[in-house]
């Protein structure tokens, strides 16, 4: 097992499409599913359930997944510190980011940003909140894009950005699926695939509020921590799930979006900037104006 049969792996994980991810990764798709195919017997266990149209994680691969991202992060940032050869001109921002500001936020961001700073070697990790916080205090990140927790240590700076709507994913078999919008009473009763409290307060926070509100108790299939296991399990008609309406630019053929109509007191996923207190960074102050004068069209990308 190396390095790039791990980002092989990822790239499908995300992509969950082996032609995307061998696009993603400037390969072959018959040399792409080899690095798959040698990485699995390495392992001795299947981490994909393939199909002539679908591509899903199993319950092994979603796990194995977390963690490649993890070593692969580790690896990349490794490498940055013992990488020779940069001109001293050029300078690396290093920035975390959860999974939905990663895909609508940041790269419309960096979009603005990068021309006006092109020495820049951008650094992005995705991960979840309970992650990026420590990665940002011990310093190896020079910024966060979250969600903020109740509590936050003294030495992180917080700017709110805007609060993300969300969406039901549903089977593309169910019955709602060919909806346009759906209110709880569309779904009341149905299985539901909630994001784990411990790694995902806020999205788990939200969907119970939203049964809460309405004096019900959700019926719960599963408790999930991924959002692509989330999706698998939502793929498999396990049960259906209130994620990010950003989640509707991943690739997941089974899965059907649909616009959720709530109750007026439910306000969304909180998106914020954090970084220590202190830093005086031109960089950050760059990113920062431009989170100002672009905040609409920023979070439009949400």
């Amino acid at each position: 097992m190396d390095i790039n049969q791990l980002r092989c792996f990822v790239a499908v994980g995300k992509e969950l499409h082996f032609g995307r991810a061998a696009q993603r990764m400037e390969m072959m798709p018959a040399s792409l599913s080899r690095f798959i195919r040698l990485l699995e017997e390495d392992l001795g266990v299947r981490l994909l359930n393939r199909s002539t149209r679908n591509v899903s994680l199993t319950a092994e691969g979603a796990i194995f997944f977390d963690e490649a991202n993890k070593l692969i992060d580790q690896f990349d940032a490794l490498a940055l510190r013992f990488k020779g050869g940069l001109k001293d001109e050029r300078r690396t921002l290093r920035i975390g980011a959860i999974d939905s500001a990663a895909r609508g936020l940041v790269p419309a961001l960096l979009n603005r940003f990068v021309p006006t700073h092109p020495n820049t070697d951008i650094h992005i990790i995705e991960d979840k909140t309970i992650n990026l916080l420590p990665k940002l205090k011990s310093g190896w990140l020079d910024m966060i894009f979250f969600r903020a927790p109740q509590i936050i240590d003294a030495s992180i700076s917080v700017r709110f950005i805007t609060r993300e709507s969300c969406v039901l994913a549903v089977p593309a078999s169910h019955p709602l699926a060919e909806r346009n919008e759906v209110s709880l009473d569309d779904f009341k009763h149905e299985a539901m695939i909630i994001p784990e409290r411990r790694t995902r307060p806020h999205s788990h926070d939200l969907t119970m509020s939203i049964y809460k509100l309405a004096g019900l108790t959700p019926v719960i299939a599963q408790f999930a921590e991924e959002k692509q296991t989330i999706l698998s399990l939502v793929a498999a008609g396990l049960g259906l799930a209130v994620v990010p309406a950003s989640y509707r630019n991943m690739n997941s053929e089974n899965v059907a979006y649909i616009d959720l109509q709530l109750n007026e007191h439910i306000k969304g996923l909180p998106l914020s900037i954090a970084w220590q207190k202190g830093n005086e960074d031109e960089y950050l102050r760059d990113m920062l104006k431009l989170l100002t004068d672009h905040k609409s069209e920023l979070t439009g990308k949400l």
